[in-house]
């Protein structure tokens, strides 16, 4: 028996193979997929030059310092001897090494890492759900996460409710490297043979280095075997996707036993990471992390609660393993996140699952639960009425966007910053020898006593002082730079005034937001 369609080619037979005619559509599926995940890159790109985030301070800037000094991290000297479970993240470090030595240590190498990070995690999010349910829906998804609040308010020199896009942390990018890791055994799940191999491979590869990113992920490992068997792979290979991952981790214990000293370097300072939490915590505040962290800050939040209730109710009412899968995944997080958020014991918190970011991996879940829940009732009690349910959809979308547009103030950027690094380097602070400065607003300085490339526009001294410990502002006879706190932060010294002690403006940025004042003259 042969198997395919014959044709008729200048007078011979040729026999056609069955997959022939897959083979055009498969590789103009091929560049669909990669035209889309280029297009949602873009957009995320320009969701970041829209908001333009300073280079902010903390963890950010001590990855930043790290990655400046690698391999050889000072362990015994500021700040690294406070936060070594920034610094030992090789996912994070190493790429912002490689931008500052391509583009030099300043604002654009900053910007691209975090641009980066960001375009892993929205790209992320649109493999998981196209693979799971359409390109509609992925593109939708991805563009649903990058218009978010969650997304867009991230700058707490004027309005903050999380750090998350424009900000150089792990749990954009790590997050993201997972998705691309869960669209992989989606893939695989279709293939046979040598192609599933090679789908499982790259699979393992990107769940892996999801951990060398942001560690607690490896609570979505543990039931790596769960997800393979909702997508029907064989048990066996199990071992497949388990190779590459460990392949991974020795390059891990090689690379922190080189510049550590220990091989176990970023697991065990993850591990000491934690206690007292300056927040209030009680057992069921903790028990309650997911909604709080969706439904605190900002009433938008609540989006992704709805969606898990429409993810549980499809698969209560379809049984269908695509969403079944999804709530594995959450699952897999929100249960280890919830207990070492407080409910195992309140006086010792490894993590904060209170804060929207620490929730980032599970959001491709919850938009592929909920967009593949309403199609999939849709077909099962609306057939006949798909088209009223799209322009219902347009319109909910439509009202989702403006709402997550207004929620945006008229942000000023950086602003304020550009403006005083375009002052400074105008020679008006030649005379400058120091700037005062409290340690968050030092940090940032940093990067723009400098051009966006790294060079410097002004060579004197920032002398920095704790903003919650210090109770006057250290003696110098040069200015200070100083904000009022739009964020969640702190007031400088809980609410000093540089005007009220008898300082004197001789700078301010044309939004109000930064001012440099001379210290009272001295009698």
């Amino acid at each position: 028996m042969v198997h395919g369609a014959e044709t008729v080619r200048n007078g011979p037979r040729v026999l056609r193979r069955p997959d022939a005619p897959a083979r055009p559509r498969a590789a103009a599926r091929r560049r669909r997929v990669a035209l889309l995940s280029a297009l949602v890159g873009a957009c995320a790109v320009l969701a970041q030059w829209i908001t333009m985030v300073p280079p902010l301070y903390f963890d950010p800037y001590y990855v930043w310092l790290a990655a400046r000094d690698w391999p050889h991290i000072p362990l015994d000297a500021w700040p690294f001897v406070e936060v070594p479970h920034q610094v030992t993240r090789i996912g994070l470090v190493l790429p912002a090494r490689l931008a500052q030595e391509v583009l030099g240590d300043g604002q654009i190498a900053y910007f691209t890492v975090a641009a980066a990070g960001g375009c892993l995690f929205f790209v992320g999010c649109y493999l998981v759900v196209r693979s799971l349910f359409g390109d509609v829906a992925g593109v939708l998804a991805a563009l649903l996460l990058i218009v978010h609040p969650f997304f867009t308010l991230t700058n707490p020199f004027e309005k903050e409710i999380t750090w998350s896009a424009g900000v150089m942390l792990p749990d954009m990018p790590g997050a993201g490297l997972f998705a691309f890791g869960m669209a992989a055994l989606v893939v695989a799940s279709r293939r046979e043979g040598r192609a599933q191999t090679r789908w499982l491979v790259t699979a393992g590869l990107l769940l892996a280095s999801a951990f060398l990113v942001r560690e607690f992920l490896a609570f979505l490992f543990l039931v790596i075997p769960a997800y393979l068997a909702i997508l029907g792979v064989p048990w066996r290979r199990n071992v497949t996707v388990g190779l590459p991952m460990l392949g991974v981790l020795a390059v891990s214990l090689v690379h922190n036993t080189i510049v550590w000293g220990t091989p176990l370097a970023g697991i065990v300072s993850a591990a000491e990471h934690g206690g007292k939490s300056r927040d209030y915590v009680t057992r069921g505040l903790a028990a309650r992390s997911f909604l709080r962290a969706m439904g605190d800050w900002h009433p938008l939040g609540w989006v992704f609660v709805g969606l898990l209730a429409l993810t549980v109710v499809g698969w209560l009412v379809t049984r269908d393993r695509r969403l079944a899968l999804c709530l594995v995944w959450f699952a897999a997080l929100a249960v280890p996140l919830t207990l070492f958020s407080g409910v195992l014991d309140p006086n010792d918190i490894s993590l904060r699952g209170w804060l929207p970011r620490y929730w980032f991996a599970v959001f491709p879940a919850l938009l592929a639960g909920g967009f593949g829940a309403v199609i999939l009732l849709a077909r099962r009690w609306m057939p006949a009425a798909t088209a009223v349910l799209a322009a219902a959809t347009l319109v909910a979308g439509a009202a989702y966007t403006v709402a997550s547009v207004r929620s945006v103030p008229g942000l000023a950027r950086d602003s304020a910053w550009s403006e005083l690094r375009g002052w400074l380097a105008a020679g008006n602070g030649d005379d400058i020898r120091e700037i005062v400065a409290d340690r968050r607003l030092a940090q940032t300085l940093t990067f723009y006593v400098r051009t966006p490339w790294g060079e410097p526009v002004w060579n004197g001294r920032i002398n920095d002082f704790a903003h919650d410990t210090t109770t006057t502002v250290p003696k110098s006879d040069g200015p200070m730079l100083y904000t009022r706190w739009r964020g969640q932060e702190s007031q400088v010294l809980f609410g000093w005034s540089p005007e009220a002690a008898g300082w004197r403006l001789r700078w301010e940025s044309s939004d109000g937001v930064l001012g440099l004042w001379d210290p009272p003259a001295r009698g």
